[in-house]
C-alpha cells in the first residue's frame, strides 16, 4: 500500500468515527427522550442530524475518490467498501433517532402513560449493540461483531413483547389508545435501529473475513418490508 492510500484511508476512518460518535449521541438522546417522556431533547436531535446528513455526502465523496485516484485491491478495497457501508447504516440510524425522538414529543401530551420496562431493556440493549458494533469495527474484532448479530434476536424478542403490551393496552383503556400507538411506532424504529447496528457488525466480518454474512438470519414474522422512506 503507497503511503499517499494509507493517509486517505486513515483520514476516511477517522470521518467515520466522527460521524459514529454522532449517531450514538443521537440514538442515547432519542431513547432518553422516550423514556423519561422529555420533548426538550428533540430540538437536539434534529440540529445533529442536519450535520449526519452532511457528512455522509462528504463521506461517501471521499470514499469515491479514494477508489478512483488508487483503485485499491484486496483487503484495501473491502476496507472502502465496508467504509461506503457503514456510512450508509449510520446515517440511516440517524434517522430513525429522530423518529423516535419525534414519537417521544407527542408521547408527552399523554398524561398517566407508563413507558414499559421491556422497552427500556430493548433501548439499552440496542444502543450497546451500536456501541460494540462501531467498537467492533475500530478494533477489527471478528468476536465482537458476531456477539453482535446474535444479540439482534434478543432486541426481536423485546420488540414483540412490547407490541404485545401496547395491544393490551389498547383492548384495556380506549383513551390511551393514540399513546399506544406511538410507542408501538417508536419500538419498531429502535428495532430497525438494532438491525443496522447488526449490519455494521456484518461489514466487520466481511472486511475481517471476505464473508458476505447479511441476509442470513430467518425473517421476523413481525417484520414489515424494509423502506428507505416513509416508515411507520
Amino acid at each position: 500500500m503507497s503511503q499517499h492510500l494509507q493517509r486517505d484511508l486513515d483520514a476516511l476512518e477517522r470521518r467515520v468515527l466522527a460521524q459514529s460518535s454522532i449517531v450514538e449521541e443521537m440514538i442515547q438522546k432519542s431513547s432518553r427522550a422516550l423514556r423519561q417522556l422529555r420533548p426538550e431533547l428533540v430540538a437536539e436531535i434534529l440540529e445533529r442530524e442536519e450535520l449526519v446528513d452532511e457528512q455522509e455526502v462528504q463521506i461517501e465523496e471521499a470514499c469515491l475518490k479514494i477508489l478512483a485516484l488508487h483503485q485499491p485491491v484486496a483487503v484495501d478495497l473491502r476496507r472502502v467498501a465496508t467504509i461506503l457501508k457503514i456510512n450508509n447504516d449510520l446515517e440511516r440510524m440517524a434517522d430513525l433517532a429522530v423518529n423516535v425522538a419525534e414519537r417521544a414529543q407527542r408521547l408527552s401530551r399523554h398524561d398517566g402513560f407508563l413507558v414499559p420496562e421491556s422497552f427500556d431493556q430493548m433501548a439499552h440493549l440496542t444502543s450497546s449493540m451500536v456501541q460494540d458494533a462501531l467498537d467492533a469495527f475500530v478494533k477489527v474484532d471478528v468476536d465482537l461483531a458476531r456477539e453482535v448479530c446474535q444479540r439482534d434476536d434478543e432486541v426481536d424478542s423485546l420488540n414483540r413483547e412490547v407490541i404485545g403490551e401496547m395491544q393490551d393496552v389498547m383492548r384495556t383503556e380506549p383513551e390511551m389508545v393514540e399513546a399506544a400507538l406511538y410507542l408501538f411506532s417508536a419500538s419498531r424504529h429502535v428495532e430497525r435501529i438494532a438491525d443496522h447496528a447488526t449490519n455494521i457488525a456484518e461489514d466487520v466480518i466481511y472486511l475481517v473475513d471476505g464473508e458476505i454474512a447479511r441476509h442470513k438470519h430467518d425473517l421476523d414474522p413481525l417484520e414489515e418490508p424494509r423502506l428507505k422512506n416513509g416508515e411507520v
